[in-house]
């Protein structure tokens, strides 16, 4: 498993220079692509930004300076000194949602019939290859709209940065980091994509080259 830097690329994929959408090369021989995504806006603003959270702070600055200031002026003024505070409002989360946008842009998550690909990067793109033997586990958490994230436990002690992954990552997993396919739609059956492709590739049996075993046999 390993992490390779891709060339600086445009992220339109109208004019992409990547030989393969979303992988830094072509497929080898009998490897092929099940499926391919990238994250929801709106959601990875949610999740991965805590726009709800930003708003929800601004509602509670709104409340608390019309509650104070109707103590001093009728309803309607006090209505008023409220403004400054929904204009920064809607200006935060007018650049969490440029944000939002843009990784959501950059992104491209691929599940092959032998690894995880993750495309990644707004402003530095690199491809994260997970193969599937290096995959212990992986966690689908739902949401009822049918989104969700798909964190994945790899194995062994691989060390990958929290800093370089975010937002594509298990929020607070950060001594084990967790790399994920955040925020997709039709979480569920991406899960069963890659829970199949997964299994059906761990269960190949590794086969050496008969003269390779040939001369095992003879050191001994």
């Amino acid at each position: 498993m390993g992490t390779k830097k891709g060339a600086a690329m445009p992220h339109d994929d109208d004019v992409t220079v990547e030989p393969v959408k979303g992988l830094p090369e072509t497929l080898p021989p009998g490897e092929e692509i099940l499926w391919q995504g990238r994250p929801l806006v709106l959601p990875l603003a949610r999740e991965a930004l805590s726009l709800n959270w930003v708003l929800a702070y601004f509602a509670i600055l709104i409340v608390w300076r019309v509650g104070v200031s109707t103590t001093m002026m009728p309803l309607g003024p006090a209505l008023l000194t409220a403004l400054p505070f929904l204009v920064l409002a809607a200006l935060a989360a007018a650049i969490i949602l440029a944000i939002a946008w843009l990784q959501a842009r950059a992104t491209v998550y691929t599940i092959t019939s032998e690894r995880v690909a993750m495309r990644i990067g707004a402003a530095l793109t690199l491809t994260l290859n997970l193969p599937f033997p290096k995959i212990a586990a992986a966690d689908l958490d739902l949401r009822k709209s049918g989104a969700g994230t798909i964190a994945l436990r790899t194995m062994g002690p691989v060390k990958l940065s929290y800093m370089i992954l975010w937002p594509h990552i298990r929020p607070w997993y950060m001594k084990q980091t967790q790399p994920a396919l955040r925020c997709i739609p039709d979480a569920a059956r991406v899960a069963a994509i890659l829970a199949e492709a997964a299994e059906t590739r761990v269960s190949q049996p590794t086969i050496q080259r008969a003269e390779t075993l040939g001369r095992a046999v003879a050191a001994e």
